[in-house]
């Protein structure tokens, strides 16, 4: 197993908002009965809870549908819980999962390499903002001088150095 398997069962929300289905990261991480992989979820959830983060913004309740009977006529149904989790909730399913399991070391690893990229790329996209308006806050003050000096030559200013110089102290 590598970890493109948790790329595959992604998804993109109609917000372009990653997002994971539980039912789905349940199969990947090696859990096969849901009340042993909810005490993974539960255990999560107040690691979230704990570290002042919101679980509703992490672990959003969802329901889904199974087939529950097969060779009917009509396959029966049933609605199961699931969740959508946030890649933050991922991560904290895998800290607190099953330590045995060689798909928990996966994720974990996943999960960690995954969250610190994205928070590199958020860091990039802040510095990049703060160069951007550092770049505009120069052009501006280089057409204020512009400005300046225009006005300051059609007075009769020749002396350019030492009327720049000079013009800040005037009170």
């Amino acid at each position: 197993m590598d970890t493109t398997v948790f790329e595959q069962i992604k998804r993109i929300n109609e917000h372009g908002q990653e997002y994971w289905r539980a039912r789905d990261l349940m199969v990947t991480l090696g859990y096969v009965e849901w009340r042993k992989f909810e005490g993974a979820i539960e255990r999560a959830k107040e690691a979230c809870t704990n570290s002042g983060q919101s679980t509703k913004d992490h672990f959003a309740g969802a329901a889904k549908m199974i087939k529950i009977a097969t060779g009917t006529p009509k396959e029966a149904m049933r609605e199961v819980d699931d969740y959508y989790l946030s890649r933050y909730a991922c991560y904290l399913i895998a800290q607190n999962g099953d330590p045995r399991k060689k798909e928990i070391a996966l994720a974990q690893t996943y999960f960690a390499v995954q969250t610190r990229k994205q928070e590199t790329q958020e860091f990039l996209h802040e510095l990049f903002e703060e160069d951007r308006a550092r770049l505009a806050f120069r052009e501006d003050i280089k057409e204020k001088n512009r400005k300046l000096f225009g006005t300051a030559k059609s007075v009769g200013v020749s002396d350019y150095a030492n009327f720049q110089s000079r013009h800040f102290y005037i009170k």
